[in-house]
């Protein structure tokens, strides 16, 4: 736990109990501060009473006598309306915040050099994330890697010379983080998404942007239009920047072309690592991924043969491009974390022969956007609310059938797979969906898959790679 020593002696006002809810407000009361903490689930509350926490009804409490209101990352800052504790914290003229902030403020506070990698971005950021986290311990650097992903940020260990820190920041995070001050920044890629939360792309674009403007050096992916507009802007404020990319090739910063990752300065470039072979890197998408996480290593002085090797070991984030086993020529591969079309692009761009699970509560504009990729689909096999919208979209360009649950969709398709005499061929869950309609999160839609998947004895063989 990292205690949060910025408001030692001071009261401080806490909504949304869950679990970085949870973890602020204890490293908050090991830092000195009182806090007052309150959620609208009473079984929450019920819960942080049983740890010793203070917990009242805000609305009845004296917001006078608060310093800050501290906000769970979950609960809307700006739209569709501010939270209504929200209204009452800027009727007493005191901040809005989050754990990034509290975190960020005892990094300075305490041992500002500990280096910080911070990552946000639509898609590609957990992966990001984890690989970063991935090569800095493999090289035997001290690293603790939380936020967004895993561990609540103010659950890892004290800040402390040589430490470093890779957090995933969600835009969110960002909004309540005003002094967010990273090392190196890396903002992966943008498209619409989580638009009930900022009212339209272009403010959700400049929330992410923060990220970026606030570090010492950028990296900003450029395969979009809007970051690479972003990236356009960092350079003209003349701080360290690199431009990465996974789809073009690029005359100064780091980009992948064709499984080779290649670093480029004043119109040269040098091929550096080479990821083919790597499965948990397969795709542009993951070549993007993996310059973002040279550009950061090399950010930090780390050679780059070193990032090379290192590059090699790594396994994967789970949930995404996973692959579950292995029988013969077939792939089964969880993607549950694809919750957007433009996530399940990047895994069907990935493969050229592919069996399609798809499907839950739709996100604005279904699969529409995937009508490139629709060529590489043998067949979809569709499940929850979307499927029959998803049917629509695919009727006349994909064969598909509408399973309805997870399970009877895998069988489905392990069983047509089976019969394919491609070369190469995956059964791929990458939904393009919210989990909601028939699970409680994509997390445990990737159990589910994995659990479907091992159980097709017949099917899955002595090969199995999980």
């Amino acid at each position: 736990m990292i205690p949060v020593t910025s408001f030692h002696g001071r009261h401080v006002a806490l909504f949304g109990l869950g679990g970085s809810g949870m973890a602020t407000a204890r490293a908050l009361v090991a830092g000195g501060a009182r806090v007052t903490v309150w959620d609208d689930a009473p079984a929450r509350v019920e819960a942080a009473v049983s740890e010793g926490l203070n917990a009242r009804d805000l609305r009845e409490a004296d917001w006078d006598d608060f310093s800050a209101l501290v906000l769970a990352p979950g609960v809307p800052l700006t739209h569709p309306l501010p939270h209504w504790t929200v209204d009452r914290a800027r009727d007493a003229g005191i901040e809005v915040i989050g754990d990034v902030e509290l975190f960020c403020r005892e990094r300075r506070k305490k041992c500002p050099e500990a280096p910080l990698i911070a990552i946000t971005g639509t898609n590609g950021k957990s992966t990001t994330t984890a690989l970063i986290a991935h090569l800095l311990k493999t090289l035997g650097y001290d690293t603790q890697m939380g936020g967004n992903i895993g561990i609540p940020v103010l659950e890892l260990e004290p800040p402390a010379p040589g430490r470093h820190y890779v957090v995933e920041c969600s835009s969110y995070q960002i909004d309540l983080a005003p002094t967010l001050d990273a090392t190196v920044g890396i903002h992966m890629n943008l498209s619409p998404d989580h638009l009930d939360r900022h009212g339209t792309l272009e403010h959700y674009a400049a929330i992410k942007e923060r990220l970026v403007q606030g570090s010492e050096t950028a990296v900003v992916g450029v395969d979009d239009r809007l970051s690479a507009a972003i990236a356009d802007r960092r350079e003209m404020s003349e701080k360290p920047l690199w431009r990465i990319a996974g789809e073009r090739e690029l005359p100064e910063g780091v980009y992948s072309s064709h499984g080779e990752l290649f670093e480029a300065h004043d119109g040269a470039q040098v091929r550096v690592a080479s990821l083919a072979g790597i499965d948990s890197l397969r795709g542009d998408h993951n070549g993007q991924n993996a310059a973002a996480a040279f550009a950061a290593l090399r950010t930090l002085g780390v050679p780059a043969e070193k990032i090379a090797e290192a590059l090699k070991s790594f396994p994967g984030l789970h949930h995404r491009m996973e692959v579950i086993a292995r029988s013969g020529r077939i792939l089964f591969v969880n993607d549950s974390k694809a919750t957007n079309a433009d996530a399940a692009a990047r895994a069907l761009a990935s493969f050229d022969r592919i069996y399609w699970i798809a499907g839950g509560r739709a996100k604005a504009g279904g699969i529409a956007p995937l009508e490139e990729s629709f060529p590489r689909i043998a067949k979809a096999y569709l499940i929850g609310e979307a499927a029959q919208d998803f049917a629509g979209t695919l009727q006349g360009q994909v064969p598909y059938e509408i399973s309805g649950t997870l399970d009877k969709a895998v069988a489905q398709a392990a069983e047509d797979a089976a019969k394919d005499a491609a070369p190469e061929m995956a059964v791929l869950l990458s939904p393009a969906c919210a989990s909601f309609d028939q699970y409680p999160n994509f997390e445990i839609r990737g159990d589910a898959f994995a659990k479907a998947v091992r159980a097709l004895k017949m099917v899955v063989t002595s090969q199995e790679v999980a």
